[in-house]
């Protein structure tokens, strides 16, 4: 272990995201991240070398496993992200940029076969030198039958991954798909060594692995060989889990931690106004969500589907959950930002008629039960007992079943059939509508399964005219709205806090939170 005295003994912790010049994202910037008043002011934009850079994050649990296959939260997205690289990272401004790759491109017309060519030199934190077969072992590690990774889904249309070179890679598709180099870029995709162990956490992330304590703490190093010169410029990185958000926000005030996440935002104007705070934003990066299983009775029916969302008053949501800031939804996943968002679906308001219209239509189902705990979202018991008091005004009765929250992502989400959820919102449409809607999906919450959205869904992956294009990504948004089993009240801005030590913090539109979850290596420690 480095010389730094850890904390973790302060706190009890506990547990729970394009072609390469295509700018497909530019119009994010306008959404972009902002660095909100406290009395932090200008970062130095130079940065400083050294220190120890501790973290105080939320989502930690027991079961956390360093093999990215597993990540399923912010915890373990900036842990992983200490450790492992992707091929491809996704930039501030909105673009893809090579990592690990140099340089990739579609070796056929249709974009079904992708050629990555990656940089020389890079090593393991075992010494070993990356080469092709080592990216091929690593993205076949999410494929197959047997595999449980939350990275499948993003391979599905992989059908063969072969080392061309020493250092390239040919991926080739089933069909043609002109975003998929922004597949690589999802934090189930870092890059290990070939028949490594992934659970070692050996990478070529720019911090080398000292201890892992799943639920509680992981202290990592600086890589001395670190190909990135421009990043990593602490010394090393202390992430404890803090799942208490007063703890967290106690910790920061105290000076006890440099840099908290999920600062809720009731307490943003607190924070905002203390002395050597500065609260860090990223736009509509996480949407909140009600799934109902279409399989499932009563909620196969559409019109039981439609009466729920009518049912549901968003703006009090936002009012109560997030103190007027982030976005109101409209149950569709394609956030405001996303060039192809389909900004002309009118905005499903509150509406107790319409909501009691189409109840009585699906026959008045009783049993209608709601699970949640705030680790589906933080707030879901709240917002939950908001939904059930907006619903009854419609004659509509929603049981809250309150389940506790260890085990929820495992014992709860897809298994009971109406819940919370939560996703990081990905950079791309098809990505986003990959995940959750395509029906061979692994985390297909909703059990969406429409052939229709399907063909139309794997048509947007080749289709190269964007004026078609955007026509069919407006078309399954449509049908995700008027037809789908996600009910999506909120768009939420991610907010973290950091004290005015901390430079270097920039936002990742569709990336993720904390720089894109990669805030150990672009933050500094100023004097």
């Amino acid at each position: 272990m480095p010389g730094h005295k850890t904390t973790s003994n302060i706190l009890q912790p506990t547990r729970r995201q394009l072609l390469q010049n295509a700018g497909l994202l530019s119009a994010a910037l306008s959404a972009g991240g902002l660095l909100l008043p406290g009395s932090a002011g200008a970062q130095a934009a130079t940065p400083v070398k050294g220190g120890h850079l501790i973290l105080g994050l939320d989502t930690a649990s027991s079961s956390d496993r360093l093999d990215p296959a597993f990540y399923t939260e912010a915890y373990m997205y900036t842990v992983g992200f200490q450790l492992f690289n992707t091929v491809l990272e996704l930039g501030p401004d909105g673009k893809l940029f090579g990592a690990l790759a140099e340089s990739w491109e579609a070796a056929t017309p249709d974009a079904s076969k992708w050629v990555f060519k990656l940089k020389k030199g890079i090593q393991f934190h075992n010494g070993k030198e990356l080469v092709a077969q080592d990216v091929v072992y690593s993205l076949n590690h999410h494929r197959g039958e047997k595999s449980n990774s939350g990275g499948k889904g993003q391979l599905l249309a992989v059908t063969d991954i072969k080392a061309t070179d020493t250092h390239e890679v040919t991926v080739t598709l089933s069909a043609g798909n002109a975003d998929f180099p922004a597949a690589l870029v999802d934090y189930h995709m870092g890059i290990g060594p070939d028949g490594g162990d992934f659970d070692k956490g050996v990478g070529t992330g720019a911090f080398i692995l000292e201890d892992f304590q799943p639920g509680v703490r992981a202290l990592t190093k600086r890589n001395p060989n670190y190909w990135a010169s421009d990043r990593a410029h602490v010394d090393s990185v202390e992430t404890i889990a803090m799942s208490d958000a007063t703890a967290r926000m106690a910790a920061l005030l105290s000076g006890q931690v440099h840099i908290i996440n999920r600062v809720e935002p009731r307490t943003l104007s607190r924070l905002s106004s203390r002395p050597g705070i500065q609260i860090l934003r990223s736009q509509e990066n996480t949407m909140f969500c009600f799934p109902m299983r279409v399989d499932a009775k009563p909620y196969d029916n559409v019109d039981l589907r439609l009466a729920l969302k009518y049912a549901i008053d968003r703006e009090e949501l936002q009012k109560s959950l997030l103190v007027g800031t982030g976005a109101i939804g409209n149950d569709n996943p394609i956030a405001s930002w996303n060039p192809y968002f389909a900004k002309d679906i009118p905005q499903r308001a509150y509406d107790a008629d319409k909501a009691a219209f189409h109840f009585k239509k699906a026959g008045s189902p009783d049993g209608i039960q709601l699970s949640v705990s705030d680790n589906g979202f933080p707030g879901s018991v709240d917002a939950a007992q908001l939904f059930q008091a907006s619903a009854a005004k419609a004659g509509i009765t929603i049981d809250v079943e309150r389940v506790p929250s260890d085990g929820y992502w495992d014992e709860v989400w897809l298994k009971k059939p109406f819940v919370a959820s939560n996703w990081s919102v990905r950079p791309t449409a098809d990505a986003m509508l990959s995940l959750i809607f395509q029906s061979d999906a692994p985390w297909n919450e909703t059990a969406w399964r429409d052939e229709s959205f399907d063909k139309l869904l794997a048509a947007g992956r080749v289709e190269l005219d964007e004026t078609k294009r955007k026509q069919i990504y407006h078309d399954l948004q449509v049908k995700l709205v008027d037809e789908g089993g996600e009910i999506i009240p909120l768009f939420v801005d991610n907010l973290a806090a950091a004290t005015d030590k901390v430079g270097g913090y920039v936002p990742v539109p569709g990336g993720g939170d904390l720089s894109g979850y990669r805030i150990a290596e672009r933050a500094w420690l100023n004097a």
